[in-house]
């Protein structure tokens, strides 16, 4: 019966550590922005294509 006493006690300290961390993680903005990055890799030729334009206009000016 003491075992239930300690196991309960250690998972009551790891949902606490596990609470501190996340609470840490959201406070210093890790979960901000969770759309750009997944799509970003899908318009990086337009940005250099874009890029590209505006330098090449540059140049003949």
């Amino acid at each position: 019966m003491s075992v239930i006493y300690i196991l309960i006690t250690v998972s009551i300290v790891v949902a606490v550590v596990f609470l501190f961390a996340f609470i840490k993680a959201v406070r210093s903005g890790q979960y901000d922005d969770d759309y750009t990055p997944s799509v970003r890799m899908l318009f990086d030729d337009e940005l250099i294509k874009n890029n590209l334009k505006k330098s090449d206009k540059n140049k003949t000016n």
